[in-house]
């Protein structure tokens, strides 16, 4: 049999490895640069705090590159990054939870279930039918919706102003085709070359 097992003897099953002890002068192995080498950026401390994708200090190549064309401007609200979002609400949502007479606003909408939050933008869709006479005060209505609550005899109100219809850019007259000339002019010129040559003679 082996050693007998006691506390002399106990090892663990896996072999430990000693940490890497920097900084104890020049017998410990690890002496003088400590196993980073001599001078340079990574020689020195924080050297490894380095932001993904630096290149010493050198122009990175996601700035390198040519930038894609996309929508990035605030102009382009539903997309890109400066993107906004609304909740959406239906005519159908209206007519199950709200009365003849009522006031519809976010206020109400949230109370009813129908919105989570009163901070975010609510529209109105017109998915579904109104039969019911409403007062609806929105952030944006689509067109199928707001001919819905009129025609049911309500009323639509804009809480950032009714948005301005944009009109279409006027397009360009297509350039004329240059028609091909007649055969007439060329035998008027060919009949003044032989007046010529006849008096010349």
């Amino acid at each position: 049999m082996g050693d007998e097992l006691n506390l002399s003897t106990l090892k663990p099953a896996q072999p430990r490895k000693d940490r890497k002890r920097v900084g104890r002068g020049l017998g410990s192995g690890k002496g003088r640069y400590s196993g980073r080498g001599i001078k340079g950026q990574k020689s020195r401390s924080g050297s490894h705090m380095m932001p993904a994708g630096f290149e010493g200090g050198q122009m990175p190549i996601d700035m390198r590159l040519g930038k894609l064309r996309g929508n990035t401007s605030a102009d382009a609200m539903p997309i890109g990054p400066f993107r906004t979002y609304s909740q959406p609400v239906n005519v159908r949502h209206l007519e199950e939870r709200f009365e003849a007479g009522d006031v519809v606003t976010p206020e109400t909408l949230k109370a009813k279930g129908l919105i989570r939050k009163v901070s975010v933008d609510v529209k109105v869709l017109g998915v579904g039918e109104l039969s019911k006479s409403l007062s609806v005060s929105a952030h944006g209505f689509s067109q199928a919706a707001r001919k819905k609550i009129e025609r049911a005899g309500g009323s639509v109100t804009w809480l950032r102003g009714e948005p301005v219809e944009r009109k279409p850019k006027p397009r360009r007259a297509p350039k004329p085709v240059a028609d091909e000339p007649d055969e007439e002019p060329e035998a008027v010129v060919a009949d003044e070359v032989e007046a010529v040559d006849e008096a010349a003679e």
